[in-house]
């Protein structure tokens, strides 16, 4: 099966087009309840305001062409279901596609054509794998266990967490909460295979039935290989009229997931430094990140800084 419809094809995908233009036409604000900040490597993250909140992660991959912006709308409305979970959208490297003449641009790896035989050949998927078994590591070392992490992606940010979830490595922990797939599939199937114990990692697949660049048999096509390789918990679902985007139907199937498998659970809370235990510097930057800049104002004492940060971590503020 054709990952894409027809060897000629320009693949110039974009950002798609926001499932929540219609609804929010005051283009509101994100909540105060959240930190939404963005590093110079193009990483967005939303954070509950109370990083102490924090008892799940998000980690959702954008589209070839794309950047972290594409679905920062989405993350945000997410996040505003869900306070208790972090959201992290990484931007792709920029490199040169070969199937789109080679022009470089941000994608996870390269395409170099349209056919099966083609989608072997991913370069630099490694590369990306390994960036976000890092990012997963990196929540791990928070205190968040990778039972209560998701690996989300739009078309080829679908196709990389799909490939990275299910072929982490085993000793590292349980499997991960969860895996989104928007519009994607399985790429490079010869090289996957799927880490023993992580056979159950629950997979949530949403396709367009009218998508014309990843056609729906490529889609069924990755779910008949990746449960054949031993996936039992694979769940596919096509949304008529659809092409290569996303709806607020889709997305709204995507938090029911999300809910089922991340519910509220402050048991898992991710295990913060505690202020007293923290320098003046660390205690500027954790109280600049939490947005208490006004509330410090005219602080001079180590022990105020302490006290401000405590009070804002238990709720008080």
């Amino acid at each position: 099966y054709l990952p894409y419809h027809n060897r000629y094809t320009l693949i110039t995908i974009t950002k798609p087009p926001s499932p929540f233009t219609c609804q929010n036409p005051t283009n509101k604000r994100p909540s105060s309840r959240i930190m939404t900040t963005t590093r110079k490597d193009g990483t967005i993250t939303i954070t509950p305001q109370n990083e102490a909140n924090q008892s799940a992660t998000v980690i959702i991959c954008h589209g070839l062409g794309d950047s972290s912006e594409g679905f920062s709308d989405v993350a945000e409305h997410l996040s505003s279901k869900l306070p208790y979970a972090k959201f992290i959208l990484p931007t792709a490297p920029v490199q040169k596609v070969t199937m789109n003449m080679g022009m470089a641009m941000a994608s996870w790896y390269d395409i170099v054509g349209l056919d099966k035989r083609s989608n072997e050949f991913c370069k630099g998927i490694d590369e990306s794998q390994s960036r976000l078994a890092n990012m997963i590591k990196a929540e791990m070392d928070m205190g968040i266990s990778r039972n209560r992490i998701v690996l989300a992606g739009f078309s080829q940010g679908g196709a990389l967490s799909l490939y990275t979830g299910m072929q982490l490595p085993a000793a590292d922990g349980p499997p991960l909460a969860g895996i989104v797939v928007l519009s994607g599939y399985l790429p490079h199937s010869s090289g996957f295979n799927i880490s023993a114990g992580l056979e159950g990692t629950p997979i949530w697949h949403g396709h367009g039935a009218a998508d014309p660049l990843v056609r729906m048999e490529a889609a069924q096509e990755s779910k008949k290989v990746v449960t054949e390789r031993g996936a039992t918990d694979y769940t596919f679902k096509s949304y008529a009229g659809l092409a290569h985007s996303v709806n607020p139907q889709e997305i709204s199937d995507v938090l029911a997931f999300l809910q089922r498998v991340l519910p509220p659970d402050n048991t898992c809370k991710i295990k913060l430094k505690d202020p007293g235990e923290m320098s003046v510097k660390e205690l500027k930057g954790a109280i600049a990140k939490a947005g208490l800049g006004r509330q410090a104002v005219g602080l001079m004492e180590k022990r105020e800084f302490v006290d401000l940060l405590r009070q804002h971590r238990g709720g008080k503020l």
